[in-house]
């Protein structure tokens, strides 16, 4: 059975290209990701936030052309939740980051609205970041 899934965005006064490397340095992840914690290290290739849940690795796909911005955040538990993202040109001086919500197993109604409520400010707060 698929898992429920919600597309949340908001429209960014920024050219794609420019919203798409700050999203995909994981330097930035704690000035607009709150759900990643306030803090972020590289060890080696690899990038580790202290996080609500505990200290998680975070890994984006390779850079690429498209926008596509999706992340692994691989759980103190071992186990990863992938996040699909992307960021959409919206003409030469606009674009819509999406982010896709997906409930967890056993993820209660509640629990993933309160996911997706924290998604949605983390949204704003990129928005906010990009437009000053």
């Amino acid at each position: 059975m698929a898992a429920e899934s919600r597309h949340l965005s908001v429209r960014i006064h920024r050219p794609a290209e420019q919203v798409y490397r700050y999203v995909t340095d994981p330097a930035n992840l704690p000035a607009w990701a709150a759900g990643l914690g306030d803090s972020i290290e590289q060890v080696g290739d690899d990038w580790f936030a202290d996080s609500p849940m505990g200290r998680v690795q975070v890994r984006f796909v390779p850079e690429n052309e498209f926008g596509v911005a999706d992340h692994d955040v691989t759980l103190p538990t071992g186990a990863t939740v992938r996040n699909p993202m992307r960021v959409l040109a919206d003409g030469p001086d606009g674009c819509e980051p999406v982010f896709t919500v997906r409930r967890q197993p056993a993820q209660s109604a509640s629990v993933f609205e309160a996911d997706c409520a924290s998604v949605q400010r983390d949204l704003a707060t990129l928005r906010a970041l990009r437009e000053t």
